[in-house]
């Protein structure tokens, strides 16, 4: 079966790869020099962690990538002994040559140094659509994350000040991220943008009997839609801000994704997030579920309009006081001050858009064999 790898498809029965120490890894198929330039891993897969409906619900993160788990490393950095062994366990598991290829790079000598990004900065008169792609281009010179270790925890629950504290953390460390991380490095990177809007969009397709999930920070400024990210695929993560509606934002993705051969099935979209980075707000990841493939073109639009509508309700609405340090001792918590408007977490007050499908058993992960993953 062909396999596609490194934008190129390969007719064998999975493409040649070799990892360098920070488990990185390039396409040996590719023609001498080409490998250097297009990092990829044999088994890492796009998107948010895996999970069972009624746990994504509860918050509950069973932490697969495409139904192959993966590491999340809860120590901080620099990253401690015990998760750097078990990152290179991970990878002799996972792996097709297994233990050879850990041995491999930890016993190489010569690799190559890699280059630190610079954070953006601008000039007063620089426009946003430039100010965005230059926010684009530092977020693709990270680097996705191909190592199967996520280096940065991200807990959607906290709140959005703990959430740019971690995206601080990014900047100083310059360390390859995934799309998760992406989208909170693109809401630190353009909060000095209140012209600029931002919102989450999470997606679930469908490929091969396997459900893969991933992530993008939708953009809305001068009335034309766009989005940030980060992704393996060119297509699945920068849209310059040039699209009219919300639909023809979503339509570009779903495009993107039937060129892969993947099915999407459902779309998350969040709430506008605020520019204050003390906020104590938690981020709405899921303001609107849609089912897309119960809804025709016509109601995925309705929805999508009605969506667009609600968040510019938002935008006059008050957000929760930020902490400050003369606060009055008789207040409280700023998250539980009456004044503040109530959220709308439960599961019970999101808006979804067709009832919900029985669960699906998932077929095992295959190991050893290969999907065209996105």
């Amino acid at each position: 079966m062909p396999v596609i790898c490194c934008g190129s498809v390969h007719h064998c029965k999975s493409p040649q790869r070799l990892m360098d120490k920070a488990g990185i890894g390039m396409c040996l198929s590719q023609p001498r020099g080409a490998g250097l330039s297009m990092l990829r891993t044999a088994v890492s897969l796009e998107g948010v962690e895996e999970r069972d409906e009624e746990q994504e619900d509860e918050g509950e993160e069973d932490l697969r990538d495409g139904g192959i788990p993966f590491i999340v490393n809860r120590g901080g950095l620099p990253v401690n002994e015990e998760t750097w062994e078990q990152m290179w366990r991970h990878v002799a598991r996972i792996h097709p040559d297994g233990e050879a290829v850990a041995r491999r790079i930890r016993g190489a000598t010569d690799l190559p140094k890699i280059p630190i990004p610079t954070v953006p900065t601008y000039q007063p008169t620089t426009s946003i659509p430039h100010r965005l792609e230059a926010i684009q281009k530092y977020i693709r010179d990270l680097q996705y994350n191909h190592t199967g270790t996520q280096f940065f925890e991200i807990k959607k629950s906290r709140p959005l000040t703990a959430l740019m504290d971690i995206a601080k953390e990014m900047t100083r460390e310059s360390l390859p991220i995934k799309c998760l991380e992406a989208v909170i490095l693109g809401i630190y990177l353009t909060n000095n943008m209140p012209s600029v809007e931002r919102f989450p969009i999470s997606f679930k397709t469908q490929f091969s009997g396997s459900h893969f999930r991933h992530i993008v920070l939708g953009i809305h400024s001068g009335g034309r839609f766009g989005a940030l990210g980060i992704s393996r695929r060119e297509d699945l993560m920068f849209k310059p801000l040039e699209y009219r509606t919300l639909a023809d934002l979503l339509q570009e993705f779903q495009s993107a994704y039937q060129g892969y051969w993947h099915t999407l099935r459902k779309v998350k979209i969040g709430q506008y997030v605020s520019h204050d980075p003390h906020s104590v707000e938690q981020i709405e990841w899921k303001h609107s579920v849609l089912d897309v493939d119960k809804l025709s073109k016509e109601e995925l639009r309705k929805e999508l309009e009605r969506h667009t509508r609600d968040m510019r309700l938002k935008i006059g609405k008050p957000a929760p006081p930020s902490p400050t340090k003369d606060r009055r001792k008789d207040m409280g918590s700023p998250l539980r001050n009456p004044g503040s408007p109530m959220r709308r977490n439960s599961r019970s007050e999101r808006r979804l858009s067709g009832e919900k499908k029985a669960l699906e058993p998932k077929p095992p992960a295959d190991m050893n064999g290969y999907q065209i993953r996105v």
